[in-house]
């Protein structure tokens, strides 16, 4: 009997002991995963003052290069991406790209209707692309403030209250290019091909042509093709860039108008892109910059995921 109750205390012990091993295992997890979770947010909190560090830091580069020149070229400080710079615990990089280098989807809209000759430009930039053209009446009846659908391949709140769940088009210009997502026919893929070559601006914008890849020019000089904007964008190469106007003009076939409002040396807007990397936490950041009036560039939005 003795005996019996002698092993039961064994086995209790045993138990005892056992209980206590995983609770002590589970109190060091838990203040691993603590203490890890604490590193991470004050890693993030300081990421995110970098970001906002590294916004200022392209404000004040485009800033001195408005004082600086009024015309705006790929071989310009801010057009120099920022290699990875170290900092405390991690690294810094970042880099500004030129908006108006881009076809601005909004140019489709001029006091609420849809502008013809500004949607000829984006269709004929869809077609250089291998797109089909029909996506620009889509977008025209996303923006434009009418219910009408386009004659051709439009789409307006009919449509959409059909899908799951049911949305009404917009009505008004973009904010972003990330909306193309709601439009019709702008899937995935043809996001991914666009990307590139078009933006979202808060007002009509010309297009610069010491900016614009072969594509858009094509796409908003009639008559050019793509062939013709590869020259031209060989020849702006080796000059380095068009200082005025007839620089550019001088560049084209015989015989080809341009209207000026198209076209522009220059550019207003600008995305900066910051990414940091603090211990194990990342963060990214990117902003649209102003540059409408003199001085510090002005934010029109930005994104802190």
């Amino acid at each position: 009997m003795r005996t019996r109750q002698q092993g039961v205390a064994i086995v209790l012990a045993m138990g005892v002991v056992a209980l206590a091993a995983l609770a002590a295992t589970a109190m060091m997890v838990s203040q691993s995963t603590w203490s890890r979770q604490v590193e991470l947010t004050a890693g993030h909190g300081q990421a995110q003052l970098l970001i906002r560090a590294g916004l200022d830091w392209a404000r004040a580069v485009l800033s001195d290069d408005r004082r600086a020149s009024n015309v705006d070229y790929l071989g310009e400080p801010w057009a120099l991406r920022l290699p990875p710079v170290p900092v405390e615990g991690g690294s810094l990089a970042g880099h500004i790209e030129d908006q108006q280098g881009k076809f601005n989807l909004n140019n489709l809209l001029k006091n609420g209707k849809v502008n013809l000759a500004q949607l000829a430009h984006f269709r004929r930039l869809l077609s250089i692309l291998a797109l089909p053209p029909a996506l620009a009446g889509a977008l025209a009846d996303w923006i434009d403030a009418d219910s009408e659908p386009q004659p051709q391949d439009g789409a307006e709140d009919a449509y959409y209250l059909l899908l799951q769940p049911p949305y009404l088009a917009a009505n008004r210009p973009l904010i972003d290019v990330a909306e193309l997502a709601l439009v019709r026919g702008f899937d995935d893929n043809v996001r991914a091909q666009l990307r590139p070559f078009v933006t979202a601006l808060p007002r009509f914008t010309a297009v610069n042509v010491n900016t614009a890849s072969p594509e858009v020019l094509a796409a908003v000089v009639e008559g050019l093709g793509l062939d013709g904007a590869r020259a031209v964008v060989a020849q702006r190469e080796r000059t380095t860039y068009f200082r005025n106007f007839s620089d550019f003009f001088n560049q084209l076939p015989p015989g080809l108008i341009v209207p000026t409002e198209n076209i522009s040396v220059s550019s207003d807007y600008f995305i900066a892109t910051t990414q940091i990397i603090i211990g194990g936490a990342q963060a990214r950041g990117s902003a649209l910059l102003s540059r409408e009036n003199t001085g510090w560039p002005a934010i029109v939005w930005r994104k802190y995921p």
